[in-house]
């Protein structure tokens, strides 16, 4: 896609400094910016650059002066971040709007869907699905049995959505991820086999939810696996069955849930953090990367270590945990000396 700078300046609303017809088709950092590139300048120690960078326009705030000679075209913004961010949303939403159903596909009689949704080739779309306006579902994507899915989301390619999922409006669900899987849940037998426990329940996913490539979130044993408005999803997460996600909690990559794990609102939960089941967190928790939560929490800690500490007094344990090589020699060498004496 190739856009001149004054029908970038008309989106970001902004004012030209330079030429207006000059064209750009790609993004670029602005130290490796090159011609046909836009970048942006909002860090003002990155300013040097935008005296030597190649790219064809550059966005930049409204106090930018320049004190030497430039060669790249400028757009003179509020907040040159904030605007770039937004050009960015406009050019995802250029790229990705796709319509119309491609072939082949399977789509079921009795599944119902909008006019403007996009189905890519190999899709199977199930018996009674519901596909709300601008819904883009990718090649290769499974949608099984019974499935709603809200207005403007979008399925990349691969995911797997299971039977009786229940996705709201706005959400998106990347490459690889599945919704709807099996629960983890088996039986104990005398003879020390397992018999499978049947997962009856399902997922629901409230409005605005990202889901991230690779991600796993089981339904319920009973009941629905719920993940609460505005919840995001780093890549290859597991959520296990019955677990409940309050609304904008954030949670990074390869972290576990197990079961029935109630999680608060507005939570930030760090990257390989592993979390027991059948216990609570309260809102506004914060837990630092790969700490291994084993209790209940309240509202507004936070936590690291496994099994997780006050963060607090983690870093102060920490600190004589370092230590403990001389602390032992010490002590060996007190007793050492008593024993002399």
């Amino acid at each position: 896609m190739v856009f001149t700078a004054g029908q970038i300046a008309g989106i970001l609303e902004g004012e030209i400094q330079g030429n207006p017809e000059i064209a750009v088709h790609k993004l670029a950092k602005i130290e490796e910016g090159e011609k046909g590139a836009l970048t942006f300048l909002a860090n003002p120690k990155y300013t040097s650059h935008i005296y030597t960078t190649k790219a064809s326009v550059t966005i930049v705030n409204k106090d930018f002066i320049p004190e030497q000679d430039l060669s790249t075209t400028l757009i003179k913004v509020d907040n040159a971040y904030e605007s770039f961010s937004k050009l960015l949303e406009y050019y995802n939403e250029v790229k990705n709007n796709k319509h119309g159903i491609e072939n082949p596909v399977f789509i079921a009689d009795s599944a119902k869907y909008e006019k403007d949704v996009y189905i890519g080739a190999f899709a199977y779309i199930g018996a009674n699905v519901v596909l709300n306006s601008n819904v883009k579902v990718y090649p290769n994507v499974y949608i099984g049995d019974n499935v709603t899915i809200g207005s403007n989301c979008t399925i990349f390619p691969g995911a797997k959505i299971y039977s009786e999922s229940i996705i709201g409006d706005n959400c998106t669900i990347h490459s690889g991820a599945i919704v709807g899987s099996d629960g983890f849940g088996f039986a104990p037998n005398k003879d020390g086999s397992f018999s499978k426990i049947p997962q009856t329940g399902n997922v629901i996913l409230e409005d605005n939810i990202d889901v991230g490539a690779g991600t796993t979130i089981d339904r319920a044993t009973l009941g629905s696996t719920i993940l609460r408005k505005g919840v995001k999803l780093d890549n290859q997460i597991q959520i296990a069955h019955n677990v409940e996600i309050g609304e904008n909690t954030v949670i990074a990559a390869q972290t576990g849930i197990a079961g029935s794990a109630k999680i608060g609102k507005n939570c930030m939960i760090g990257g390989q953090v592993g979390i027991v089941g059948h216990i609570t967190i309260g809102d506004n928790v914060r837990i630092q990367a790969q700490s291994g939560i084993g209790r209940n929490v309240k509202d507004n800690e936070i936590l690291q270590g496994s099994p997780a500490l006050n963060y607090g007094d983690y870093n102060k344990s920490y600190v004589h945990f370092k230590n403990l090589p001389k602390l032992v020699s010490k002590i060996n060498q007190l007793e050492k000396k008593n024993h002399c004496e």
